[in-house]
C-alpha cells in the first residue's frame, strides 16, 4: 500500500470529497478487497475509480459527499 492523498471537489449540486489510495503488485486481492472493504463501511467511502496497470499495481480512487450543516440559530 502506498501513499494516500484527499483533495476536495465542488460541482453545482453535490460536492464530494475524494481519497486516492495506491497499492503494489504484490498486494494481494483479497488484502485489496478488505482494505477497501473497512474503508467503506467505517468511514463511508465508495469507490469512483480502480486502474490496474500492466505491472499488477493499483491506483484506487474513493469518494464521499461532503455533508454541509446549516447553522439553525
Amino acid at each position: 500500500m502506498g501513499p494516500t492523498s484527499m483533495k476536495r471537489t465542488q460541482s453545482i449540486a453535490t460536492t464530494w470529497e475524494f481519497r486516492e489510495i495506491s497499492m503494489s503488485r504484490e498486494t494481494s486481492r483479497e488484502s485489496a478487497r478488505e482494505l477497501l472493504t473497512s474503508v467503506a463501511e467505517t468511514e463511508h467511502w465508495e469507490l469512483d475509480r480502480l486502474r490496474i496497470f500492466p505491472d499488477g499495481r493499483r491506483n484506487v480512487r474513493l469518494r464521499r459527499k461532503v455533508i454541509r450543516v446549516a447553522r439553525t440559530a
